[in-house]
């Protein structure tokens, strides 16, 4: 019999979320966001990658359009949030997924030891990785004793 090594939150991230730098101009977030329905938040980071924080359409209204500024002189670092939850890239992936049902989390960002941004952990994905781990209903699993 085959034993596999618990699934970890890096098995199961989106890589290379949307990121800018932290010096990068809030006129282009807005590009991206313009750009891309799909988008609806930007990481920022660091030159090393270290995450720093999250700018979403809100943050950037509210922040940037809402105040009166000029969105090629403010900087994603001026703006950016930091965010609430991280989950580390090793943590095993159904302890990730209690803690993003328990928070009522739909994505968070992964990090690796320093605060590296590796990718997002979205619940969805996480619901589908563990369901293809479940043995169809009424099958059991190699060993298993039925009493």
């Amino acid at each position: 019999m085959r034993t596999m090594s618990p699934e970890t939150v890096r098995d199961a991230i989106v890589p290379e979320p949307t990121t800018l730098a932290a010096a990068a101009s809030t006129q282009e977030a807005g590009r991206l966001f313009a750009d891309t329905g799909e988008v609806r938040a930007i990481f920022v980071t660091e030159d090393d990658g270290q995450l720093l924080g999250v700018v979403t359409r809100k943050t950037l209204v509210r922040e940037v359009v809402a105040a009166g500024l000029d969105p090629s002189s403010v900087t994603m670092r001026e703006i950016a949030e930091p965010p609430n939850f991280t989950l580390d890239a090793g943590l095993e992936l159904d302890e990730a997924f209690r803690f993003l049902e328990e928070n009522d989390l739909e994505r968070v960002p992964v990090v690796e030891e320093g605060g590296r941004l590796v990718g997002v952990l979205s619940r969805a994905v996480v619901q589908r990785r563990l369901a293809e781990d479940e043995p169809p209903e009424g099958e059991l699993e190699p060993g298993s004793v039925v009493l």
